[in-house]
């Protein structure tokens, strides 16, 4: 009997063992300089993703666990490396190396790169290693250094790796250039983006926002070969001229791009026809002269979980970037008894996709519309300056945004340490302290929120007949009441109101006038 499968097996376990022992290295960064930068490390890329040991009890656990229940998981697979073409089709987590650049801040390129690790296992991948180069600006071909490109494919050969994720934005040629090296596909930052947002995206504004911001990104890295590239003709032959030099017609990259275009056209339909909609619940809120307040704050601020603190609503809390797409807007009181409204909106990020901030521009109309903004911020997080200002640079592009009185809540204080809360309070000595985890200071801010809503601003002193008992209720919901007394002929309020329900009531007591004259003539 021949021992040549006995020594084929060994050699498959021999494979498999170092496979193993490459995947479980970890992390690494280097610099074309080869000094010594900090790589990605797993447990920050972890504390950035979840929410730093607060609990997810309620906040929309059906929601919660229906998302994950159509996640993607680990392969409980045991096969070998030789896998044939319809075994590898399975389900499975990818396996990324990440790759960033930077110039002076190795700080903020640690913070980055740990960012970016948290953003690609919430897309569904396992992150295997990362490599960091410094330069002064990325290279125009390859992005990294030639050099750099070269030892990034020998760590992707070594690790097994199918994914190389780039920590910024790539152009096409950069891209094409780099896959050529490294043999295996390249994305980049804004690409992981869209495809978390594809996965939480629920509502069918969302889809449509998503899909719209997709496609944007994806129509010019349309990539021909050969026959697919454009062959159009052009010059006299565009005019109808020239026997035997016309062009095939539209080949495979052009029909692409028409049809891309066009649905894209489609999708920009769809979305405006949506925005009525919540015009209409807005116009409703105004004209009721019911204060609006929008939480706003870098993604997994915890801004959800505030939410369900102040409203007591069951808005859905999860471990992951991006768990919120689509506005929820809850009702909510002041202590005086005060109406207003509490909108819940997507997270932001450093260096947001442009294609994003366009698709949400009707979602992030909320924002434009409040009275006030909430801003949260993880006081527990490396670099919550950073994230502030990230904020902040989204609000620029929000018209009047800017002007809107802003509160900033110091969030998850049970996890940051005392030091932190000080010097945080020292550099923003208007924010307030809080814990939705805990509840601490959730007292405070909503004092905040009372004293920055618009103050009602018509004194009022009318007797309203009993016929009218629901302007008497839109006084109690939407005004400030000082005293209330029954009288033979009605209800005596003093208070404030809005000056819209102001002018209601003049109508109404003017029209009562009225109708007493007229009475006392026909007598």
């Amino acid at each position: 009997m021949s021992d040549q499968p006995l020594v084929e097996a060994e050699e498959i376990v021999a494979r498999v063992l170092a496979r193993q022992a490459r995947s479980s290295r970890t992390f690494k960064a280097s610099t074309s300089e080869e000094t010594s930068v900090p790589g990605v490390d797993a447990t920050r890329a972890t504390s950035l993703q979840s929410t730093r040991g607060q609990s997810e009890e309620g906040g929309g656990a059906l929601e919660r666990f229906a998302r994950e229940a159509t996640g993607r998981r680990q392969s409980h697979s045991t096969e070998l490396e030789d896998v044939s073409e319809v075994e590898y089709r399975q389900i499975r987590l990818e396996k990324v190396v990440l790759v960033g650049v930077y110039d002076l801040d190795v700080a903020g390129a640690q913070n980055s790169l740990d960012e970016l690790a948290a953003l690609a296992q919430t897309a569904g991948s396992t992150v295997l290693d990362g490599l960091v180069q410094r330069r002064t600006t990325p290279d125009a071909a390859t992005f990294l250094g030639r050099g750099k490109a070269k030892e990034l494919a020998e760590i992707v050969a070594a690790s097994g790796a199918d994914t190389v994720i780039v920590d910024g934005d790539l152009a096409p040629s950069q891209r094409r250039a780099l896959e050529d090296i490294v043999r295996v596909k390249v994305i980049d930052r804004t690409a992981v983006i869209l495809d978390i947002f594809a996965q939480h995206a629920k509502s069918r504004e969302g889809k449509a926002q998503v899909e719209l911001a997709q496609l944007e990104y994806l129509l010019p890295r349309l990539r021909g070969w050969g026959e697919s590239m454009s062959r159009q003709a052009g010059g006299r032959v565009a005019g109808g001229e020239g026997i035997g030099s016309r062009g095939p017609g539209e080949t495979k990259i052009e029909l692409d791009r028409r049809r891309i275009r066009k649905r894209m056209a489609k999708l920009r339909r769809e979305i405006a026809q949506m925005a009525p909609a919540r015009a209409i619940q807005r116009a409703r809120r105004e004209e009721r002269e019911v204060p609006a307040v929008a939480i706003v704050g870098y993604t997994n601020a915890g801004k959800s979980t505030l939410m369900n603190r102040i409203t007591g609503a069951d808005v859905m809390v999860q471990d992951a970037l991006f768990a919120t797409l689509d506005p929820t807007v809850r009702k909510c009181q002041t202590e005086d008894g005060r109406v207003y409204t509490l909108a819940d909106t997507v997270g932001f990020i450093r260096h947001l996709p442009t294609q994003l901030v366009e698709a949400f521009r009707s979602t992030l109309e909320e924002v434009a519309h409040a009275d006030v903004i909430l801003h949260v911020v993880d006081a527990a997080h490396p670099d919550p300056l950073g994230q502030i200002a990230a904020v902040h640079e989204v609000l620029e592009t929000i018209e009047g945004a800017r002007s809107i009185p802003e509160i900033i809540a110091l969030n998850k204080a049970d996890l940051a340490t005392a030091a932190d809360l000080a010097v945080l309070r020292t550099q923003l000595p208007d924010s307030v302290i809080v814990s939705a985890h805990t509840g601490e200071g959730i007292e405070a801010l909503n004092a905040k929120i009372a004293q920055l809503l618009p103050q009602l601003q018509t004194d009022i002193d009318v007797v309203i007949g009993y016929a009218h008992g629901d302007v008497v209720s839109r006084i109690h919901e939407d005004g400030h009441i000082d005293s209330e007394t029954y009288l033979p002929e009605g209800t005596r309020i003093v208070g404030r109101v809005g000056a819209s329900l102001a002018s209601q009531i003049d109508q109404l007591v003017a029209a009562g006038q009225a109708w007493a004259a007229q009475d006392s003539d026909g007598r």
